[in-house]
């Protein structure tokens, strides 16, 4: 009986009709999910105006749907290890889609508040689970590129959410922007016929005879052939001693940890307070709304490009070297974008660096995120890394609101995103000990095995 396990397996595959199969499924996903959540970006303007918002108000109507991220992550990512990642992303998919539309109705600054946070839990379940199931469907030499990728679909929601914003809220106002945001239910029931469940996750739950018909099903989508696996020769890592939230605070993983909540806190910073308030500062810059919206739309395009090219950069520097290089270039980006003029050119021209940079920057880390932890916890990892990063994310459109009310002027609005940039270095160079490129989820399994007994 020959011995196999599904990293083996998957790699001898290579890249094929069915990793490109599962990466647009979930693609189409990420897209709604950044449609949805970016939505509100394009529509702070006029949402202010007709309700009289001050200006931390108006910057906090980013940060209600981060809130629900927080709560909607941490609790997404224990129940994707416990039910597997397939349901936890149609739930999630179907929870944001049905919780948007009821702002086309709302008319008050306490009920969109009060539904952006019921949305955003559902925005912050899709994200960490589309990260985690990329990783555990493609090719081990693939990995950090189709992760990445897989990032770069949400920045096409971001990108369509401004052309859509562009187009309709001069014509019919910002409501119908809304209104459009419940079109991912239908997709939530399309994957339910067509997203298969993670191979990993059923082999981690003792579900052999169900994760080989899986890598069958696979196998005869990438080749049109099947081979006759037997399950009792697949191999899967000794189980762990702790699993869930309290295995990312054990012995094993606390440094890492502590590294990439630390990363990506300040990644989420930079990238959803300069979004959040980009459109706005340009109008007070004095550019004309479709010049404001344009440069955001300018922005997220380079953050396309970023989030794919970041991953082909991880996989020949490795993940710290790449991590630590995109902040600083981040930070230099800022410097720039803070000491820009009035030239509409050279706004356009710096505007599109800083999309590329710290873009760049944040997707840089999710590799990393997805490669440190076991399959038993690897959502519950990933999610509680996104809920950290959240309230980075939430607290900065808030932050940014407080010092451009201070009127230090536009420089300093974008000068203070200096310092998250300078600690996600730091936090880097301290925290992340060991390069998981080119290693397999099975072999960095057992890599984790061995040190748990030699550290015990």
């Amino acid at each position: 009986m020959k011995k196999f396990n599904i990293s083996e397996v998957i790699d001898s595959l290579g890249v094929n009709r069915f990793t490109w199969h599962i990466f647009f499924l979930i693609g189409l996903a990420m897209v709604f999910d950044g449609f949805d959540y970016m939505i509100v970006s394009y529509t702070m303007p006029q949402i202010a105006i007709e309700w009289g918002l001050t200006a931390v108000q108006k910057g906090s109507l980013s940060s209600w749907s981060l809130i629900g991220l927080i709560f909607g992550g941490a609790i997404a990512g224990i129940v994707s290890d416990k039910i597997g990642r397939r349901k936890t992303l149609i739930y999630s998919i179907a929870a944001y889609s049905i919780l948007t539309v009821p702002i086309f109705f709302v008319h008050s600054f306490e009920a969109f508040a009060f539904f952006r946070i019921l949305t955003g839990v559902g925005l912050g379940a899709c994200i960490p689970v589309v990260a985690t199931t990329l990783s555990e469907f493609v090719p081990t030499k693939r990995r950090a590129v189709f992760i990445t990728f897989g990032m770069a679909w949400m920045i096409v929601g971001w990108v369509l959410a401004g052309v859509v914003a562009t187009f309709l809220v001069p014509r019919l106002g910002w409501r119908f922007c809304y209104l459009l945001g419940g079109i991912p239910l239908l997709y939530a029931v399309f994957l339910y016929f067509k997203m298969p469940e993670s191979i990993h996750w059923l082999a981690s739950k003792g579900r052999k005879e169900e994760a080989v018909k899986a890598l069958q099903n696979a196998e005869r989508i990438a080749t049109g052939r099947c081979t006759d696996w037997d399950s009792a020769g697949l191999i899967v890592p000794t189980p762990p001693k702790v699993v869930g939230v309290k295995a990312l605070f054990s012995k094993e993983y606390r440094t890492i940890t502590a590294g990439i909540w630390i990363m990506y806190f300040m990644g989420c910073f930079i990238v959803y307070g300069i979004n959040a308030w980009l459109p706005s500062l340009m109008l007070e810059k004095g550019l004309k709304l479709s010049s404001a919206y344009g440069l955001a739309i300018a922005q997220n395009c380079a953050a396309i490009i970023a989030n794919c090219s970041t991953g082909l950069t991880s996989e020949i520097l490795g993940r710290k070297k790449n991590i630590v290089m995109s902040f600083i270039v981040a930070a230099v980006a800022i410097v720039i974008m803070a000491s820009v003029g009035n030239n509409f050119g050279a706004i356009l021209a710096a505007n599109i660096f800083l999309g590329f940079a710290v873009n760049y920057a944040i997707t840089a880390i999710q590799p990393l995120i997805v490669e440190s932890y076991r399959t038993e916890f690897r959502n519950t990892g990933v999610a509680w890394c996104h809920a950290f990063g959240r309230v980075g994310g939430a607290a900065a459109p808030i932050v940014a609101g407080i010092i451009i009310q201070m009127k230090l002027g536009y420089s300093m609005s974008f000068l203070f995103y200096v310092i998250p940039a300078i600690i996600g270095t730091i936090a880097a160079l301290m925290f992340v000990k060991s390069e998981t490129k080119g290693k397999s989820l099975d072999q960095l399994a057992e890599e984790q095995i061995n040190s748990s007994v030699y550290n015990s």
